[in-house]
């Protein structure tokens, strides 16, 4: 069996870790740093923080196509360096105005280096051990997510100082650029796409069934990410806990990444995901229903479950669909559309809570994970299975 812990995977994947982690130990303290800092209103921080995933949004179709049409080691360390470059800027921000256009010009170059570095990933993974290596990938990700939040809290906490937090997470992006920059890519020939441009080009439009159904639980973890630490300030009256929170979650999103390694290697990717969304299903709907601690931290367990499930297994099904010279369309894709609901989940929790609370915020979350639930057993399923490569079967 070829070897999956190869040196350049194990930076790459690194890379990833510094990246998730400048972003997630900002994450969910911005809303706390928006309200106490200009005063701003739930519906406003929900406008001001869309703008990141929408800049997000809007740039990945075009990153997938660069990735795919030029260099991919130069094309990941000019967006890693703007990444890294752009963090000065919430330093700089006086203003609302001001940290608004950072935050979203912010958005651009993370939309673009999060598509190039898990396409460098890809493609320094032997082809036999692909679908466990993308598993394995996510990890970075997850362990970001479960130390960042934690230690942003923590420090916030003790020192009451949001500008530390931020000359962090500049610190770790530039760690990440360093990381990326001793990647080692096997020369190989650029095959240039001379077809008419076409949406094709940018999106995988082959796979739309599966966007679409990714986009709900994209929009379920925008909210549930960007206002839990409102939530349980304000709800449950629990402060130093958001950080406990992210660190249970993250601990499942590690426990089914590594259980589910197996089936993904064994090419079960649908039955990856349908365990994945049930259990993310039981998650938030204990989240939006037991108002105590018990009922808080365990849905935490069982949502990182149910997305360490369910994620990788959807990106391994849009690569399935996709052509090999459509790789970097396809990682983008999978993010534009986990993005598209990501947003959507931020600007509708921030209009949803201002005006009717939390408690029906969260519970329209529910109704939105469900939808997305009933789509994927009804439609999405059968949807893969007629449209997957046959050496992806």
């Amino acid at each position: 069996m070829e070897r999956l812990w190869n040196r350049n995977y194990i930076k790459v994947m690194l890379a990833n870790f510094m990246l998730f982690f400048a972003f997630y130990i900002l994450t969910p303290l911005l809303p706390l740093y928006l309200s106490e800092r200009f005063g701003t209103s739930k519906d406003m921080i929900g406008i001001v923080l869309s703008g990141y995933t929408i800049a997000a949004l809007i740039i990945r179709p075009f990153s997938g196509y660069v990735v795919d049409s030029f260099s991919r080691k130069k094309v990941l360390m000019i967006c890693m360096s703007v990444f890294f470059i752009f963090f000065f800027g919430y330093i700089a921000a006086g203003t609302l105005l001001m940290f608004a256009i950072v935050r979203t010009l912010h958005g651009a170059p993370f939309g673009a280096v999060t598509v190039s570095n898990s396409t460098v990933a890809i493609d320094v993974l032997p082809a036999s051990r692909r679908n466990e290596g993308i598993g394995y990938y996510g990890l970075s990700n997850n362990l970001a997510m479960a130390i960042a939040p934690s230690i942003g809290i923590y420090i916030y906490k003790f020192t009451n100082d949001f500008m530390l937090l931020f000359w962090i997470a500049l610190i770790v992006a530039g760690l990440g650029v360093l990381a990326d920059s001793t990647v080692h890519l096997p020369a190989k020939e650029i095959v240039k796409n001379k077809s008419k441009l076409s949406i094709d080009r940018f999106f995988l439009t082959k796979a739309w069934m599966l966007a679409i159904n990714i986009a709900f639980f994209g929009l379920c973890w925008g909210v549930l990410s960007n206002f839990l630490a409102l939530y349980s300030k304000e709800e449950l009256g629990i402060t130093g806990g958001t950080g406990t929170y992210f660190m249970l979650l993250a601990i499942g999103l590690f426990s089914s990444r590594l259980q589910g390694t197996k089936a993904l290697r064994a090419g079960k990717l649908t039955q990856n995901a349908a365990v994945g969304i049930i259990i993310s299903l039981v998650g938030y709907t204990l989240f939006a229903a037991v108002h105590n601690e018990f009922g808080y931290y365990l849905s935490a367990i069982l949502i990182g479950l149910g997305n360490g499930h369910m994620y990788p297994a959807f990106l391994n099904m849009f690569i399935g669909i996709a052509n090999h010279n459509e790789r970097g369309t396809a990682n983008s894709s999978v993010l534009t559309s986990w993005d598209g609901g990501l947003g959507l989940g931020i600007l509708l929790g921030g209009i949803i809570s201002e005006y009717f609370g939390f408690v029906a915020t969260f519970w329209t979350v529910v109704g939105f994970n469900l939808a997305g639930v009933v789509m994927f057993f009804t439609m999405t399923w059968q949807f893969f299975f007629r449209r997957r490569r046959p050496e992806s079967a």
